[in-house]
């Protein structure tokens, strides 16, 4: 199926590819359906684009690229929400805001994007009482590995 996007114009994508967030991203509830879009084949960067509405798209990261030691617990709620199996089904990025000049970009790694590869479900979550990340790290140079 063919799909306009916000920062790619119009993408061919199978419809096996396509995730839920049950619950929408917060302040984008709308939009339950998305596609993850890589970027180039060594890009760090990909699109969390929205199928239901072009305007709604996030450049996004994996985390641990940027913070080698990023890490945090799930709780029993986000588990039974992502209906997780086995942690390796989940992979993790943060939101991306862009700025100019680029190294001035910052990734939200207060609520990372957890996404059930298994089952094609997403989630946002909201890291609580957690004064280790910010809402705006800043992206800097790699550091870690894509874990």
């Amino acid at each position: 199926m063919k799909i306009e996007t916000k920062f790619l114009g119009s993408v061919e994508i199978e419809e096996e590819s396509i995730l839920t967030f049950e619950e929408g991203i917060p302040g984008f509830e709308e939009s339950k359906k998305y596609v993850f879009l890589p970027l180039e084949n060594e890009s760090p960067f990909g699109i969390l684009q929205s199928t239901e509405h072009i305007e709604v798209g996030f450049v996004v990261a994996f985390p641990f690229l940027f913070k080698k030691d990023y890490a945090f617990d799930l709780s029993e709620s986000d588990k039974k929400a992502l209906q997780i199996k086995d942690e390796s089904d989940i992979i993790t990025y943060a939101i991306v805001t862009l700025k100019e000049p680029f190294e001035t970009s910052t990734l939200n790694l207060l609520a990372p994007l957890l996404i059930n590869i298994k089952e094609k479900i997403g989630k946002q979550i909201v890291l609580q009482d957690n004064e280790k990340y910010a809402l705006r790290h800043p992206i800097g140079t790699l550091e870690g590995s894509a874990k």
